[in-house]
């Protein structure tokens, strides 16, 4: 089955199966360390201490020597590869040049380099695998850590439920990392499960019941607002593959302003709303923070504090928003801010220019060809930066999710089909 499901993208006529299936295990290891799930669980008291979390940062290692090792077999595609996404790889190596301006230049180097090796994997995965065998390989992984997670809630219930609460984070290091990749894993299940061509139902919809389970218990209400946007989005890419002309930009068109509409009343109506209900008004804390947050982009609104250097422990400006804003904040609890806290304008430009240029290319990709299973992919481009409106998980280094999403916006930028003739023979549309 993984034979079948991992028929190369990117190959060279004297590539062997055994090693294919070499670069597919591979693959398998580098995704599974690098979800984080199990390994969290070598901490003693439900708390990862200084000393665990660098424990935890050395399997970074394997992951890259995976990912450099086969790169280094597939050098003219990865060529290939960084001149159609130019506008990410300047996005990519802005953290490098923060170092200038950081007030941790350390801190900024190490992370930065950090970075760039782990979405080393996403220009391997865009190379060597088609969509249809992205989506496998994520639900092979994530649906895996899923059925772990429960497996650990009945087994050892102690350590798969967080201290002092009722959420699940099961084999994960925290609730809403789990939620987080339930809610990809529910996505990615539904779309295979969907596939009638897949064959491979019987893993699937197990999964999938699996992948629900752990997003609810797990109560993260940002994993099941991005699964939701995920619902709404699969319906308008439907819509929009299946339009011509005329309808398609009508489409867009009314799609968009219902959009800027939503976000307006968000800003709005949003805090009075919850005032009204008797909710938390202050989204757990993030409203007051993100006020906070805003006067901290303003006076560094040109080039930010530096590559993740706003939060670091020696920064004064970072600990004065958290005491304004009341509670130890790790992060601002939104990626676009955090973007602007660590590279201002200089940074922020070129991630608009990434996204937008993402979008058009996989919607384009998505309505000439819609049987080659772009929509799963447009999906989750929507899907995460849903999930960085009130966390931070863009360019971040290590990360799962962001190695995800980096892996769509590359396959999109190298497969795009007016520029298709660029491409060498070693590349399959």
């Amino acid at each position: 089955m993984v034979d079948k499901a991992c028929y190369p993208a990117v190959y060279s006529p004297s590539v062997t199966m055994p090693w294919r299936s070499m670069e597919c295990i591979g693959v398998i290891i580098a995704l599974l360390l690098l979800s984080g799930c199990v390994f969290p669980l070598v901490d003693r008291d439900g708390y990862l201490d200084a000393s665990e979390m660098a424990t935890l940062r050395l399997l970074g290692m394997p992951i890259y020597l995976i990912s450099l090792g086969l790169l280094a077999r597939n050098q003219a595609e990865l060529l290939i590869a960084i001149r159609r996404s130019l506008p990410f790889v300047v996005l990519l190596l802005l953290p490098l040049v923060s170092v200038l301006w950081s007030p941790s230049p350390a801190l900024t180097l190490q992370r930065g380099i950090a970075l760039i090796l782990s979405v080393s994997l996403a220009y391997l995965l865009a190379i060597l695998f088609t969509p249809r065998q992205l989506l496998l390989l994520t639900v092979v992984v994530l649906g895996s850590g899923m059925a772990f997670s429960l497996l650990m809630a009945a087994a050892w219930p102690s350590r798969a439920f967080t201290v002092g609460e009722s959420s699940l984070r099961g084999v994960f290091d925290n609730k809403n990392a789990l939620g987080w990749n339930a809610a990809i894993a529910t996505f990615a299940c539904s779309v295979m499960a969907a596939d009638r061509r897949a064959g491979l139902r019987i893993v699937s919809i197990p999964l999938l019941c699996a992948s629900l389970v752990c997003l609810v218990a797990s109560q993260s209400m940002t994993a099941m607002t991005s699964l939701a946007s995920a619902v709404v989005a699969t319906f308008f890419f439907l819509a929009l593959s299946k339009t011509r002309d005329l309808g398609r930009v009508t489409l867009v068109l009314v799609c968009l302003q219902l959009v800027a509409l939503l976000l307006v009343g968000l800003s709005e109506l949003l805090v009075p709303v919850l005032e009204a209900l008797g909710k938390d008004a202050t989204l757990t804390g993030r409203v007051p923070l993100w006020r906070e947050v805003d006067h901290a982009i303003g006076r560094r609104l040109l080039f930010g504090y530096g590559y993740q250097a706003f939060w670091a422990d020696s920064n004064p400006d970072g600990w004065h928003v958290r005491a304004a804003a009341g509670w130890p904040a790790p992060h601002a609890h939104n990626g676009f801010r955090d973007t602007l806290l660590s590279l201002g304008l200089l940074g922020f430009i070129p991630l608009v220019w990434t996204i937008a240029r993402a979008v058009r290319q996989g919607a384009t990709l998505l309505c000439d060809a819609p049987e080659e299973g772009w929509l799963w992919l447009n999906v989750l481009v929507i899907m995460f930066l849903v999930m960085n409106l009130t966390e931070t998980i863009l360019l971040t280094q290590n990360s799962l999710l962001f190695v995800l999403f980096a892996t769509a916006v590359i396959m999109f930028a190298i497969r795009f089909p007016t520029e298709a003739r660029e491409l060498t023979s070693g590349l399959r549309l």
